[in-house]
């Protein structure tokens, strides 16, 4: 598996920021060894397949980030490359650049770019549960949205799912992103909260629980999913991918579906490999607990296997985000959807 950084790729001085190097030098000098452990039994590569990410390589993602030990998509016959990024909107930007085949992005990025007339698919749902949330100090007495009038809120970027749920938060309550200040303060935004700089931050529940064992103290917690309980991310892919890549795209989806079925089924071996794989994954404790948290995520209602897309649910939160006004024409889901290149159960 391969990584690619980007010259405009910001990182915090954090922790997370100085293992990038590390971090980046084993993922190069591992993979000759994982391949010749795997030797001739794996599939020949047929083709390689960048993923334009949301975020860096962290632990929530260790199903991917586990390529080079496991070789999920090499047994599918294809080459992995990650492209960080900086939020939903990133991947998305990265996927119409052409820097990538495929994109991991939030239901809002998604919608937003086809109200642009972008010509995307998504094509499997990665995390069915809706996980975000906004935060805030005891002291602060935000309990409902329509509190966060006047507030400024932390958001990991513009471009961001946590922005896109934000507003989803407001406008739930009436309110607009004008009627509060929008703070990016990147993926670690717990700092900034306990610092004062904001009144509330909008992130995740793994972002939550890692903010919780790093001393956060007593918050109030809204969950999104209380307001929209849609898909917290998708796979994307240009509408012309489609006929061109088909194959490559299905042996992609059968490997990904396959990566989380081990995580699921792992959850303490893919916390070990987090440990040597994530740039946040040196408390195998919190990334047992990141781990279980995505896989809960990962898992459809119903029964249904993974990566199933409920269009109904997908079209009900298009609607809801046209009739909020954040996107300006209304969505047909069934016509942005493609179901057949999912693999069988």
């Amino acid at each position: 598996m391969t990584f690619i950084r980007t010259a405009s790729m910001h990182f915090s001085p954090t922790r997370r920021a100085l293992l990038t190097a590390a971090a980046g030098l084993a993922a190069t000098s591992v993979a000759p060894l994982a391949a010749r452990a795997q030797g001739a039994s794996a599939t020949a590569i047929s083709g390689t397949v960048t993923l334009a990410g949301w975020s860096k390589p962290i632990s929530e993602i260790t199903n991917l980030l586990a390529e080079p030990d496991k070789g999920f998509f090499k047994a599918q016959g294809v080459n992995l490359v990650y492209l960080p990024g900086a939020g939903g909107g990133d991947a998305i930007r990265n996927l119409l650049s052409g820097q990538a085949d495929v994109a991991f992005t939030d239901p809002g990025s998604f919608f937003m770019a086809l109200d642009k007339g972008e010509k995307l698919r998504a094509i499997y749902d990665i995390y069915p549960q809706n996980v975000f949330n906004v935060v805030s100090l005891k002291s602060a007495n935000i309990t409902r949205p329509a509190d966060l009038k006047g507030k400024r809120i932390g958001v990991y970027s513009l471009s961001s799912g946590t922005r896109q749920n934000l507003l989803v938060m407001l406008h739930q309550a009436g309110l607009t992103e004008a009627d509060v200040e929008i703070v990016v303060t990147g993926v670690l935004n717990f700092a900034p909260l306990l610092q004062g700089q904001v009144d509330a931050t909008a992130a995740t529940d793994t972002g939550l629980l890692v903010g919780r064992k790093r001393g956060l103290g007593e918050v109030n917690v809204m969950q999104v999913s209380d307001t929209l309980n849609v898909s917290s991310d998708l796979f994307v892919v240009r509408e012309s991918a489609l006929p061109q890549k088909q194959a490559l795209l299905r042996a992609f989806l059968k490997a990904y579906r396959d990566s989380a079925a081990w995580m699921i089924a792992h959850p303490e071996e893919a916390a070990q490999l987090a440990g040597k794989r994530a740039l946040d994954g040196t408390d195998l404790a919190v990334n047992l607990e990141v781990i279980r948290l995505r896989n809960a995520a990962s898992i459809a209602s119903g029964g249904r296997p993974l990566g199933t897309i409920d269009i109904g649910l997908l079209q009900q939160a298009a609607d809801a985000y046209h009739a909020l006004g954040l996107i300006k024409q209304p969505i047909d889901i069934a016509a942005v959807v493609d179901t057949h290149l999912l693999p069988e159960a």
